[in-house]
């Protein structure tokens, strides 16, 4: 059976690359990448063979970790990539556990991920060949580490069979996913500095983690070497406890999936009950009101707003290692504007994320300046708030608060302007975005030149509306915080006014171009 489920394994991959060419590139192009981090990783592991132990001790510990880390997150933030191993799929057929567990343990090493684990895990005994009693220990280490990658692996995907099962999971966790890579450069940053500056501090992190299921069998070679043999054996027991630990996790949630496959959570063997009737209980009774609650239930449960918006709060992260690296700290304090314009300038997208679902409004008969007003009030119910927040951030960390009031006109100068101009582009302009039900990271076909060219035209636009902001925040920056409160005054005025007049117009347009709206929703979808 064992050996049956390491064939259909290899089946199901080569029947996967002969019927898809992107399969086939991805495939290469992940093999390439693999290939080459695995390079660098059997390098570096070659030569710690001639460094101190303790060093080579805390490089192989932290990096160990970090690897049975990923096996354990990847199941979350790459569900439903690979359903070769899927637990739902054995419930029909009568598989003793034990032969299905010991079968989705050898076919979870088939590909990139566990063809480079287990040469980077042999390429540690190469580290600690020194002496047949530390190789010994070596190879119980690299034996459980394996053991532990594949099982933790295992154990997490057959416990999130119900959460793979939802749509709404898979394209949450490939949100999530995008957070490390929007913020790869400050990592890489950060931990070049923490290198540099502290490799104390790592190996006091690597000791730590090395008494913990995470290093244990990282650190017992390392413990050989260096002469403590009670320690190596404390450690390969942990190691192996909690392989034996995860095992019987594995057991038990496969058992259960085995039973109570996803597909019944997915056809609705589970109710979820709702209660109430969310941001429509408490809007405003008009129709305005209503789009707004529409608008914002969206806003909340789509995918593709959290997708479009999930830099945001992100910003001062990214701002601050660019304002540090460039000796600029005026940069870091751009982190509210910018995003004040980015939430502001989402709502171009808003009717275009409608789709076609927009034909309700053209035919309930929806004037377009209740539809513009319940949009923009949908955006910045949250969108206010989220931008005074961010604009705090640097200055809690900077402590110029003299320039606050300044900084904060430009923010609500630049949201409600923001909100007005794109209350007028999108009624005029539909971009491409990923149709609903789509992934929100799907590149949809388009007018792809149209669109950049709205957003180009659109961020002038509105760097002319709140040049005003601008000058006067110029003036607090060099003279004093007088021009700051003017440009606060000036913000929230000048603001409210654009806002009020872009909806007013945005409707106007919107209620004479409303079917030439529509049809070009219809062609794009």
């Amino acid at each position: 059976m064992v050996a049956h489920l390491i064939r259909l394994k290899l089946v199901l991959l080569r029947n996967g690359l002969r019927r898809s060419v992107g399969q086939l590139v991805g495939l290469i192009v992940a093999s390439l990448y693999g290939l080459g981090i695995l390079l660098l990783a059997v390098t570096g592991l070659i030569v710690l063979r001639a460094v101190d132990a303790q060093i080579a001790e805390t490089v192989v510990v932290l990096g160990g970790s970090a690897l049975l880390v990923g096996w354990g997150l990847t199941p979350i933030l790459l569900s439903g990539v690979d359903l070769t191993l899927d637990p739902a799929r054995f419930a029909p057929f009568p598989i003793p556990l034990p032969r299905l567990l010991a079968g989705q343990a050898i076919a979870g090493l088939i590909g990139v991920p566990g063809v480079c684990t287990t040469i980077a895990l042999a390429a540690t005994l190469v580290t600690w060949s020194r002496g047949p009693g530390v190789f010994a220990v070596a190879v119980l280490g690299a034996l459980l580490a394996l053991g532990l990658c594949v099982v933790v692996s295992r154990l997490v995907a057959s416990a999130l069979t119900d959460l793979a099962s939802s749509r709404r999971f898979r394209e949450a966790s490939r949100i999530v996913v995008m957070v490390p890579l929007v913020l790869l450069g400050p990592i890489i940053a950060l931990a070049a500095r923490g290198i540099e500056m502290n490799a104390a501090a790592l190996r006091s992190l690597a000791g730590v983690l090395s008494w913990t299921p995470l290093g244990a069998a990282f650190s017992a070679p390392a413990a050989a070497a260096e002469g403590d043999a009670l320690g190596a054996l404390a450690k390969l027991v942990i190691a192996a406890a909690s392989l034996s630990l995860a095992a019987w996790g594995w057991s038990r949630a496969l058992a259960r999936a085995l039973v109570t496959p996803a597909s019944r959570a997915a056809s609705g063997g589970r109710a979820t009950a709702r209660r109430g009737i969310g941001a429509f209980g408490w809007m405003p009774a008009t129709p305005w009101g209503a789009i707004a609650a529409r608008s914002l239930t969206y806003w909340i449960r789509d995918p593709r707003y959290a997708a479009a918006l999930i830099i945001v709060p992100l910003l001062p992260v990214i701002l601050y290692f660019s304002s540090v690296q460039r000796h600029n700290s005026e940069m870091f304090l751009l982190s509210g504007p910018l995003a004040a314009f980015m939430l502001a300038w989402s709502l171009a997208s808003d009717i275009s994320y409608d789709s076609t679902a927009f034909a309700l409004h053209l035919s309930a008969g929806v004037r377009g300046r209740y539809d513009r007003r319940g949009r923009a009030l949908a955006l910045l119910t949250f969108a206010v708030p989220a931008a005074v927040v961010i604009t705090l951030v640097p200055f809690l960390v900077s402590g110029r608060w003299a320039l606050l009031p300044a900084y904060l006109g430009l923010v609500f100068g630049v949201l409600l302007s923001g909100v007005g101009l794109a209350s007028v582009v999108s009624s005029r302009f539909v971009v491409a975005v990923p149709l609903p039900g789509e992934s929100p990271f799907k590149r949809p076909p388009g007018n792809t030149a149209q669109t950049i060219l709205v957003q180009l035209g659109g961020l002038v636009a509105l760097g002319i509306l709140v040049l005003p902001e601008i000058v006067l925040v110029a003036l607090a920056t060099g003279t004093g915080a007088g021009f700051g409160w003017a440009a606060l005054l000036v913000g929230l005025v000048l603001g409210a006014t654009l806002a009020l007049l872009g909806m007013w117009l945005g409707g106007k347009l919107l209620d004479r171009r409303g079917p030439e709206v529509y049809a070009a929703l219809t062609k794009a979808g």
